[in-house]
């Protein structure tokens, strides 16, 4: 059974933690369990009574009529407004609790519906990636098992594969070909995939190796094949592993090709050979650089 701080339910629902303190007094809306030194914590089951309040609040329900609906009206209050609704918070937080139940079906139903609504793009910033920052903090403070974060990242690989599998290209002389990889211990390819699909979407050609592709295959391949871009995402997990060295090694490598790289940090880069990097902090500068190039 996970535990949650109230700080931690603020993050995932969105509720402030004085307001949620407010409830539990006023309307005895969850009863938190307390520590021997006298400090609230939550269970899964006041993590998903709060994530459905959340959603029938954001919806304009009064707080006092959800604090009157027992667990079978609250749930059948959710269904209708989660069938009816295109609030990405309201989606974002049926994904949680999809996660936390493992229910496959249900998650990728939410992810399929939103794709057909707004389109694969505005899903992945919109909804998916915001719902993997919610899985992000569960991650870090140890409340969500491996298996329920390799579940939901499993799930929208998928996804987005298949998208991209179903885009329909036509030759292009003025295409620009792009090298996609994960350096060696990089295991989140998400980033990567979507990546892909933004530039096989501007009709341009992908060589994607995916993950922890050890740099001597990088070296191979770039010197085999006329590139263009040699594109790579790093969250600098891998013990030991300098971020900036290794792109000014690449630097060198390829002096004539320009380095695109996603990374959640950025480093001055030392050398003449950092002229060639582009950082990419969000989507949105794939996106710019994809239009400047087509």
């Amino acid at each position: 059974m996970a535990v949650y701080s109230i700080k931690e339910l603020e993050k995932l629902s969105g509720i402030k933690a004085h307001t949620l303190r407010i409830w539990e007094k006023r309307y005895n809306l969850i009863d938190p369990h307390r520590t021997n030194t006298n400090i609230r914590y939550y269970t899964d089951n006041d993590l998903k009574k709060i994530l459905n309040v959340s959603v029938l609040y954001r919806h304009g329900i009064k707080i006092s009529s959800i604090a009157r609906l027992n667990d079978l009206e609250l749930r059948e209050e959710i269904i209708r407004v989660s069938t009816s609704s295109d609030s990405s918070d309201s989606v974002i937080n049926s994904m949680v609790l999809s996660m936390i139940d493992l229910d496959e079906y249900k998650l990728g139903a939410m992810i399929d519906k939103s794709i057909y609504k707004i389109g694969l793009k505005s899903t992945v910033t919109k909804v998916l990636y915001p719902f993997l920052e919610k899985v992000g903090i569960l991650w870090q403070s140890g409340d969500i098992y491996p298996a329920q974060e390799h579940f939901v990242t499993f799930l929208i690989r998928q996804k987005i594969i298949t998208a991209t599998d179903q885009i329909s290209n036509t030759f292009n002389p003025d295409g620009k070909k792009f090298l996609l990889f994960l350096p060696e211990g990089e295991w989140h390819e998400i980033a990567l995939l979507f990546a892909q699909y933004l530039i096989v979407k501007a009709n341009h050609e992908v060589i994607y190796l995916g993950q922890s592709v050890p740099y001597s295959d990088v070296l191979a391949i770039g010197a085999s094949k006329k590139l263009d871009y040699l594109l790579l995402s790093c969250s600098n997990s891998k013990p030991g592993f300098e971020i900036d060295l290794y792109l000014n090694e690449l630097g060198v490598a390829f002096p004539d090709k320009k380095v695109l790289y996603f990374s959640s940090f950025k480093r001055e880069l030392p050398g003449e050979s950092s002229q060639n990097h582009i950082y990419l902090h969000l989507i949105s500068d794939l996106t710019d650089f994809i239009q400047s190039i087509s």
